[in-house]
């Protein structure tokens, strides 16, 4: 049941997210802290991102949903998690920005999605 919520809490995030930076990429590169450290606007990126992590968010709101479907959490958890550790390495670089925010609102919820993600003993896929 844990992993059920936690599953729709971090689809909604993902989702949420996504469909921000797809809806208004400006905005989000203004409001997103480091975005605009990282080098200049550029709205297809932003976009094409968005569109991952709209997708890495359908697919934990499949898991969320039915437990059946943790192959399409996956897929979709392990973009969070390789965005995650392009973080982690920053982090671990000195090259963050914002270290706090990267730790809480990227690396965590990126590595809780992989657990949430993952079957447990006795499930089964769709």
């Amino acid at each position: 049941m844990v992993k059920k919520w936690l599953a729709a809490a971090l689809a909604a995030t993902a989702i949420g997210n996504g469909l921000f930076m797809i809806a208004n990429a400006g905005g989000w590169y203004e409001t997103a802290p480091g975005a605009s450290d990282t080098g200049p606007f550029n709205p297809h990126f932003i976009w094409d991102v968005g569109i991952a992590f709209s997708v890495a968010g359908l697919g934990l709101a499949a898991r969320a949903w039915r437990a059946r479907y943790w192959p399409a959490a996956l897929a979709g958890a392990g973009f969070l998690a390789g965005h995650g550790a392009v973080h982690v390495a920053g982090l671990l670089g000195g090259h963050a920005h914002y270290p706090l925010f990267e730790l809480a609102g990227i690396v965590i919820p990126a590595f809780l999605s992989l657990w949430v993600a993952l079957p447990g003993k006795g499930e089964n896929h769709a």
